[in-house]
């Protein structure tokens, strides 16, 4: 498999060999997912229908702006059957091959995908593989910083080094159409040490970041946040750290929040480091208001930015409490985690900054959702989901997986939770479910399952999920080969439901 630069992401070898891959991987898939819904006797194993589905197109978020990050509202589809919307994979990948792909995206249309310099497009109703992608990107280096954020016109960004070299500095931004593959604007932004200034050399460069907010694509870089208009890529201001402080990351969607790393003069950076949590008005880029968590905080994440939400680490590994702010960003209630009694895992990734992703928490309907530790073994587990009031950090509502199962939030639609109930013995079926903060109800959505070639993509260290137009979809963070041979290997899947019908 060639996969990534030098000198491309793709070879036409790889184009040719597929076709009769996929003749046989369709004739394999379809013989197990035969058996296995028999067993089940519930229809509930993945599976390609006979005709590609129709599309479904959820209500829309009320009062959204073009250029608002999109807040979509998902509709219960009208069949819980699962069926493949979209699968990427790889089955010619040598052994100790391995490919960043940072990013996944989803519109009506297209499952997007980071590959190394290279931004794909997949189209739904396709079992893609190399060379059958709707359209390929190249950017001018590699990826070095992405956001989960999309616009109501289905356009993110994307941060890229200056040129092919993984040494090189990452201080390229870029815009994109997620429905065409089209490069709206690129631009280059200034580079900063920890704490030095500008670094004489790659090695000391401070990971900068990106979100969205409305009109507004921000970029942290250590020595401050720009903010480029997303209809032109101008520079609308530039907010300096300031200080012995460095923007170290920002949170995006409703509003913008900055994060900033500081230190003490006579300590080096590792010691006596402390933070602040500015709320910046994307239109001017003054400060708001400013939150300073408590001394001995090692770690802040911004799960939310408005309701202004943090996830602090008062310890040496992992989040410790959620805290909750108000909008002129005031203490409002702590959140404890108990010790591991309670989860909230945020991304750990040192290459790509990004301050506000947090993909076990969900903040909506006046809550916060955690999930509980696991109880049981890795076979017969289960878990529950737990929404803790935002101005009180009092614990409302409680959904349990039940045995043999796994609950993990997604994202809110509306008012709503959604929800992965995943099988935790691969026998019972998993679920896209929402949950009722209100009521307690559960409705499922659609029932699946995956073989085990898929089982990779359900992991929140190596994956990422994406909820979008009535589809639930996985990416992989990373395309590898730890076998001895050359291998198949799923990178993205989309699932959505049999009965979904165009409007």
């Amino acid at each position: 498999m060639s996969f990534g630069p030098p000198p491309s992401v793709y070879t036409q070898s790889s184009v040719t060999a597929d076709r009769q891959r996929r003749k046989r991987r369709a004739a394999l898939l379809a013989a197990v997912a035969a058996v296995v819904a028999l067993a089940l006797s519930a229809g509930a194993w993945l599976w390609w229908p006979e005709t590609p589905p129709d599309d479904a197109r959820p209500a829309a978020a009320p009062a959204q702006h073009r250029l608002d990050v999109r807040e979509t509202v998902e509709r219960r589809p009208a069949g819980d059957r699962g069926v493949m919307a979209v699968r990427f994979s790889a089955d010619d990948m040598s052994p100790g091959e391995r490919y960043e792909m940072p990013g996944l995206w989803a519109t009506d249309k297209i499952l997007a995908k980071g590959i190394n310099k290279t931004l794909i497009g997949l189209r739904m109703g396709t079992d893609a593989a190399v060379g059958d992608e709707a359209w390929k990107l190249s950017l001018g280096g590699p990826i070095c910083g992405r956001t989960r954020h999309v616009t109501v016109e289905n356009r993110t960004a994307v941060l890229f080094r200056d040129d092919e070299d993984k040494e090189s500095l990452c201080n390229h931004v870029a815009f994109v159409d997620l429905d065409d593959g089209e490069l709206v604007w690129q631009a280059e932004f200034p580079i900063s040490g920890n704490g030095l200034g500008t670094p004489d050399d790659a090695g000391s460069q401070e990971t900068p970041g990106v979100t969205l907010t409305h009109a507004v694509v921000a970029v942290t870089w250590g020595g401050g946040t720009d903010a480029y208009d997303m209809d032109g890529g101008k520079l609308r201001w530039r907010a300096k750290a300031g200080g012995n402080c460095d923007a170290s990351g920002a949170g995006g969607g409703k509003g913008l929040v900055v994060r900033f790393s500081c230190w003490q003069e006579d300590a080096p950076v590792s010691q006596g480091s402390t933070f602040e949590v500015r709320g910046l008005d994307p239109e001017t880029g003054a400060t708001r208001w400013t939150y300073e968590p408590a001394t001995g905080v090692k770690d802040v994440r911004i799960v939310s930015s408005a309701p202004a939400v943090l996830a602090t680490s008062a310890g040496d590994i992992g989040i410790t409490e959620i805290i909750s702010l108000d909008e002129r960003g005031e203490y409002r209630a702590t959140v404890p985690l108990q010790r591991g009694a309670y989860v909230a895992e945020c991304s750990d990734e040192v290459t790509y900054l990004a301050a506000d992703e947090c993909p076990s928490v969900a903040v909506g309907a006046g809550q916060v959702f955690l999930t509980s530790k696991e109880q049981g073994d890795l076979v017969n587990n289960a878990n529950w989901i737990i929404g803790f009031d935002l101005a009180t950090g009092h614990s409302v509502k409680k959904f349990e997986s039940g045995p043999n199962a796994l609950l993990r939030p997604l994202r809110m639609s509306g008012d709503q939770l959604l929800a992965l109930r995943e099988s935790s013995d691969h026998i019972s079926p998993m679920a896209l479910v929402s949950l009722n903060p209100k009521t307690g109800a559960e409705t499922p959505y659609f029932y699946f399952d995956l073989p085990s070639e898929g089982w990779n993509l359900l992991s929140m260290e190596y994956a990422d999920t994406v909820v979008q137009n009535g589809r639930l979809f996985f990416g992989a963070r990373t395309a590898e080969n730890s076998t001895d041979g050359k291998a198949w290997v799923w990178l993205a899947l989309g699932v959505e439901s049999a009965e979904a019908k165009k409007p």
